[in-house]
């Protein structure tokens, strides 16, 4: 693995052809050609790169996204292992507000708990005892992913050189801490305009979604990008993936949890 502040070939050229595909919205070739499909610290570095475009532009960043937790999510993608992306403010919705159609490109739909962290998992040994008590709860949340890259023609190193392929975040109202509500035996079902589209267990997201906390936790480290207190965990899909069109109205409940809803408007921003 390349180290990310190296800078390997490829890594500016990729980030520079990724921001100019948001800015323009218009899909842009897989990087894949730059940085290659096997080196993640390239990967990484691209998405550092394109975050921090970003918040020189004012953005802030509230958390991080865990990608590809799902078997049915790496099979529809055609890779093998999780991924993480960062979760900017500008991206975060509440429960019930329309996310503009216009404002995730190519825009797929999944359901996922989220996690709000209470204390920092940067130092000393991480384990999965640990990353339970750094959560302070937990809330119902939909994940609009997006590509920047056209057809979601993606191998690994394109999606997290694209974010994880993050779009937009919506989180529910309802908040559980981990001594009211257990994430791995927790059954999703998610809707679109009333018909399921999508249903699962906490146990489909990595066996369970703290063990997708525990990866991330560790990977994010790895990479100088630790979890801090206070920010959003999302910890990964529980089921499969749907595409989205204008208009659509997207429900997710999760037992135990509770319910999120938002609707899909027309609209950049």
């Amino acid at each position: 693995m390349t180290e990310i502040g190296q800078a390997p070939h490829g890594v500016e050229e990729a980030a520079a052809r990724l921001l100019a595909a948001a800015a323009d919205r218009v899909p842009c070739a897989p990087v894949r050609d730059l940085i290659g499909t096997d080196d993640t610290g390239a990967a990484y570095a691209v998405q550092q790169r394109v975050t921090a475009a970003r918040t020189a532009r004012g953005a802030r960043v509230v958390g991080h996204k865990i990608g590809l937790t799902s078997p049915a999510v790496q099979r529809q993608l055609g890779v093998d292992q999780p991924d993480f992306g960062v979760l900017l403010d500008d991206m975060g919705y509440a429960d019930g507000e329309p996310v503009p159609y216009a404002s995730v490109l190519q825009p797929r739909v999944e359901a996922e708990i989220a996690f709000v962290l209470g204390a920092d998992l940067a130092e000393g040994p991480l384990d999965l005892a640990r990353v339970r008590a750094a959560v302070d709860h937990a809330v119902p949340a939909l994940e609009i992913c997006g590509s920047r890259i056209a057809g979601w023609d993606i191998t690994l190193s394109d999606t997290v050189a694209d974010n994880a392929s993050a779009g937009a975040f919506v989180l529910g109202r309802q908040a559980r801490t981990l001594a009211e509500f257990e994430p791995r035996t927790a059954v999703m079902e998610m809707s679109v305009d009333g018909r399921t589209v999508s249903e699962g267990t906490g146990a489909d997201c990595l066996g369970d979604p703290l063990a997708a906390v525990l990866w991330l936790a560790r990977t994010a480290r790895e990479v100088g990008d630790p979890l801090r207190a206070g920010h959003v965990v999302l910890s990964g899909a529980l089921g499969p993936m749907r595409p989205l069109t204008p208009g659509a109205r997207v429900t997710a409940v999760i037992g135990g949890l509770g319910t999120v809803t938002t609707v899909i408007g027309e609209g950049t921003a």
